[in-house]
């Protein structure tokens, strides 16, 4: 790395429909897991990065490092996502 370009940032909430709610309610009265809760967690997931990719190149960077990934309920039927990474150019 040789230079530091600045922070890159990615916020999104997704949305879970009504019978993903409902079936999701269902997994967590008789267990296992919610495919569709974790279907949506990983399309969230994956835009995340790559939203990071397009404002890192937009600071003329080449890669960003130290990326942080976190996700949140909000309310009963929304995930959130949100991530954080350094831009930086390589030498």
């Amino acid at each position: 790395m040789t230079e530091y370009r600045g922070v890159v940032t990615a916020q999104g909430v997704l949305g879970v429909n009504a019978f993903k709610d409902i079936s999701g309610g269902m997994r967590n009265i008789f267990g296992g897991r919610s495919k569709s809760y974790e279907n949506e967690l990983a399309s969230g997931v994956s835009d995340a990065p790559a939203e990071m990719e397009k404002q890192a190149d937009h600071l003329g960077a080449h890669a960003v490092v130290g990326v942080d990934i976190d996700c949140e309920t909000v309310g009963t039927n929304r995930l959130m996502v949100s991530g954080s990474g350094t831009a930086v150019k390589l030498g």
